[in-house]
């Protein structure tokens, strides 16, 4: 072939192609009514749209305290025996955490099912409750919760440094049911986890914090007389300030409105009504150094069961230290004095004991880690009376003999 005519067919094949391309535009140009359509880009209608991640966790936990009494603290004047075993607790919990919210329920198998408090749910519900986080220092939570009254009752059972609370635990408001709204860590920057369950002083935060609580009546307390579900109220509240575990304090006081309690006076079985409100005030202290931790916490009460003139004011200070990795050595001296019709009688509980913990977790000293050291724990406990014990007007847990007391605790927590 020619050079002349290959030259004409390429000239030939590009006026083809951009008489096409006219074609094709002045035709599409037509269709759109003298405008160019644009060109709509092909979507995939099927395909997944992106959200956040949503996330949730289940924790199972629990623990059991089985126990054995020796001495005249333990055994009645009516029993033969020479010791008694019990069970202080038999617990089994569930906690939930999706994003801000939060769930917790707990229950009790040492305990029976009747609702002897009257607050709405059996003695053996401890904590069944929700919660919505906004921040740090607002945490919003409703349902059956530990009230924020008494330092060392809002303290875990599992996390405590004797067998027993003591006489002053049954001053505190014990749980209820309510609303409550709480803050922790505030002020000095972000020092420790608030995951919305608190209910005490269970990490060892930087800043202030607070409990605001109104409830029904306050029936599970030794120190108020049940009004039964919905004929009272109760309202209650706490601040409290930590520096890291070298110092934790805390203010608290509430009152629980009396409607139906005894008031001294009884016609045939019914109590009379229209006797007063009790009402509590409590200040405590707790601090750790390394090896030792050092608690102080005081209680001032008025018209204990709806009793006026009934009152009492206790003080508690506790002392502990590792003697090694396993063993600790633990005191701890409640004092108090009862004051009822006039009479004032002071008393005392004085528990000396030891703490041994089998297979610890670690060997670490600080607050957080002698927590998880809980799990597995023998303890023993010689309780020395002292004072007009016989006569003291006491609501709560009041050895009026001396007592030996031993103590096997299990504890568990597993993440589903």
């Amino acid at each position: 072939m020619s050079k002349n005519k290959e030259k004409e067919m390429r000239q030939t094949t590009i006026k083809l192609g951009i008489a096409t391309a006219a074609a094709l535009l002045m035709s599409s140009t037509l269709m759109a009514g003298g405008d160019i359509a644009p060109m709509e880009p092909m979507v995939d209608t099927e395909a997944p749209v992106k959200v956040k991640d949503w996330k949730s966790k289940s924790v199972l936990f629990g623990f059991s305290q089985i126990g054995v009494g020796f001495g005249d603290g333990v055994i009645k004047p009516n029993q033969d025996g020479d010791y008694k075993f019990s069970a202080d607790r038999i617990r089994l919990g569930w906690k939930y955490f999706s994003g801000p919210l939060a769930a917790k329920v707990f229950l009790d198998f040492a305990k029976d099912g009747d609702d002897k408090g009257e607050i709405g749910v059996p003695d053996s519900v401890k904590d069944a409750f929700i919660s919505y986080k906004f921040d740090d220092a607002a945490v919003i939570k409703a349902g059956v919760i530990k009230t924020p009254v008494g330092m060392g009752f809002t303290i875990p059972g599992w996390n405590l440094d004797v067998i027993k609370r003591g006489f002053d635990k049954k001053l505190a408001f014990e749980r209820a049911f309510g609303v409550m709204i709480s803050g922790r860590d505030i002020g000095f920057g972000n020092n420790g986890k608030v995951n919305g369950l608190e209910m005490g002083h269970e990490r060892p935060w930087k800043g202030f914090g607070y409990d605001l609580m109104v409830a029904g009546q306050t029936g599970r307390s030794g120190a108020v007389v049940n009004a039964g579900l919905g004929n009272a109220d109760a309202f209650m509240g706490r601040i409290m300030f930590d520096w890291t575990q070298t110092l934790h304090a805390e203010a608290s006081y509430g009152v629980s409105k009396e409607a139906g309690g005894i008031g001294g006076q009884v016609i045939g079985d019914t109590p009379i009504a229209g006797t007063e409100d009790y009402e509590v005030f409590n200040f405590g202290i707790d601090s750790h150094f390394d090896r030792a931790n050092v608690k102080a916490e005081y209680y001032d009460t008025t018209n204990i069961r709806g009793v006026k003139g009934w009152d009492m004011t206790t003080l508690a200070l506790t002392g502990t230290y590792y003697m090694t990795d396993t063993l600790e050595a633990a005191v701890k001296y409640i004092g108090g004095t009862s004051t009822k019709s006039g009479v004032d009688v002071d008393a005392s509980n004085t528990y000396i004991g030891l703490n041994y913990y089998i297979n610890p977790k670690n060997n670490k000293m600080d607050r957080k880690s002698r927590r998880s050291r809980n799990r597995h724990r023998v303890q023993i406990n010689y309780v020395l009376t002292g004072g007009d014990t016989a006569n003291f007007a006491n609501v709560g847990s009041f050895f009026k003999e001396d007592a030996v007391l031993l103590q096997y605790q299990f504890a568990f927590k597993s993440t589903l």
